[in-house]
């Protein structure tokens, strides 16, 4: 008789995944899931997210959606909240939701700036502010942070600071959660073919297809697939990563290998 499949590596772990209703974070949500953990898709896009979410039972795995704007405090509280009363506690927060305006500082409008702040930023503080309180057996917390959150790039000031921002506090909280057995490691995506790629391209008035075509240019001669990003970030998820916090991991093709 065949044996069964062997487990997956989340098996009953419980993860939430914010930005899960695209990109990154619908292609993360999908390959947690195929891997044994129940998933929170949340989003504020309800119809995408509800997507994603009939992607993992259709492979049979269980997840739900909750509506969900990182920027408020209540929805933050929510989503952590309604995760742990549905599946019954919380093991993973893959802090994911983000937006970029590609503009310098002088032609940064005050309130986009503080909406790249509020969601790439505030969100990431908002949600693993309510989520370290409901991982008492210890968890992991995984952040999307950005190549431009490691080094400069024109005309994305905000997005550049805002990243930056997200790779210090990935170290300050592996600094004061590791006692606690929490780890908190901060992914780096470059060029990933995503809406949020697309959107840099008509923000700057580029043809989309040149616009990939160029992002291509690193050493492995493509830009990255969300797949590429969320088996990265499964790794930080999983035990195999059991004494990794506080770091890194750059996953874009070579694109910062030169840089000073």
């Amino acid at each position: 008789m065949p044996s069964d499949p062997p487990p997956g590596v989340l098996t009953d772990r419980v993860a939430i995944v914010t930005g899960g209703a695209s990109g990154i974070g619908r292609a993360t949500a999908v390959l947690l899931a195929h891997e044994g953990a129940a998933v929170t898709v949340a989003d504020v896009d309800e119809t995408a997210g509800c997507q994603t979410v009939q992607l993992i039972a259709a492979a049979g795995g269980r997840a739900r959606f909750i509506p969900t704007d990182v920027t408020r405090e209540e929805d933050c509280r929510g989503a952590i909240a309604g995760t742990a009363s549905e599946f019954g506690r919380l093991d993973i927060l893959f802090n994911n939701a983000g937006i970029i305006r590609r503009t310098s500082v002088p032609n940064t409008t005050a309130d986009d700036w503080d909406l790249v702040m509020a969601i790439n930023v505030r969100g990431v503080f908002l949600m693993s502010k309510h989520a370290v309180p409901a991982m008492p057996r210890g968890g992991v917390i995984v952040n999307t942070g950005s190549g431009w959150g490691l080094v400069g790039g024109r005309d994305a000031a905000a997005y550049c600071a805002s990243k930056g921002a997200v790779v210090q506090l990935t170290r300050a909280m592996a600094l004061d959660h590791g006692p606690q057995g929490i780890r908190v490691n901060c992914v780096c995506p470059g060029d990933t073919d995503t809406p949020l790629l697309t959107s840099e391209a008509e923000q700057l008035g580029a043809e989309p297809a040149t616009f990939r075509a160029d992002a291509a240019h690193r050493p492995l001669g493509r830009i990255g697939s969300p797949d590429d990003v969320a088996r990265a970030v499964l790794y930080l998820a999983s035990d195999a990563a059991g004494f990794v916090t506080g770091t890194t991991l750059v996953v874009d093709g070579g694109g910062l290998a030169g840089s000073a």
